[in-house]
């Protein structure tokens, strides 16, 4: 059985003194524009994961080997350059705990409207159907079972480090608001280093 190595990784205060001595690499953000919106980096690009991935052959010409990739906490930004990697990129980072640490970590981000982040997301719908179910459960003979099945998919996406509810709840257009043109997004990437 063979593992996949862990993706490369750099530290929140690394990035920080990289970009403070003008060195910075280039940032990509794989979160939803939503996500994005809300919170991210100065001088990060968005480009969802699923643009990533449908468009990695085009966005190779216009990544050097400097790129770092960020998310919510690190798992987007793995898949990401999984994907990435397997197209022809080398020497892929991914920001280790992604925007959390980056912003526990005091380093600037720029803001955007307020909206709830995925994570939270799945824990309101999640949390609310196996409750409603236990309640409607009392008098309907069965309807816990609709809550425990959640629980099981929970349980699923911890062990698969997936989400099947977050991507979802991503397509919601609360979650998607302008998706970001992937020629845009070449664009921007070949405006500035």
């Amino acid at each position: 059985m063979s593992t996949t190595p862990a993706p490369a990784t750099l530290t929140p205060v690394v990035l920080h003194r990289l970009v403070q001595e003008g060195r910075a690499p280039r940032l990509l953000d794989v979160r939803t524009p939503g996500e994005f919106r809300t919170a991210h980096i100065p001088g990060s690009y968005n480009v969802p994961l699923g643009t990533l991935r449908e468009h990695r052959a085009e966005l190779l010409a216009h990544l050097d080997e400097d790129v770092v990739l960020v998310c919510r906490s690190g798992a987007r930004a793995a898949e990401a350059e999984k994907a990435l990697a397997g197209a022809g990129l080398p020497n892929l980072r991914v920001l280790e705990g992604g925007i959390v640490a980056w912003e526990t970590a005091g380093a600037p981000v720029n803001r955007g409207p307020e909206r709830w982040d995925m994570e939270r997301q799945v824990r309101l719908v999640a949390g609310s159907i196996v409750l409603t179910t236990g309640l409607v459960g009392v008098l309907v003979p069965g309807a816990h079972l609709i809550g425990t099945a959640v629980g099981a998919g929970l349980t699923y996406a911890a062990l698969s480090n997936s989400c099947a509810m977050g991507v979802l709840l991503s397509k919601l257009p609360y979650n998607r608001g302008p998706r970001p043109d992937i020629r845009t997004v070449i664009a921007e990437l070949r405006g500035t280093p």
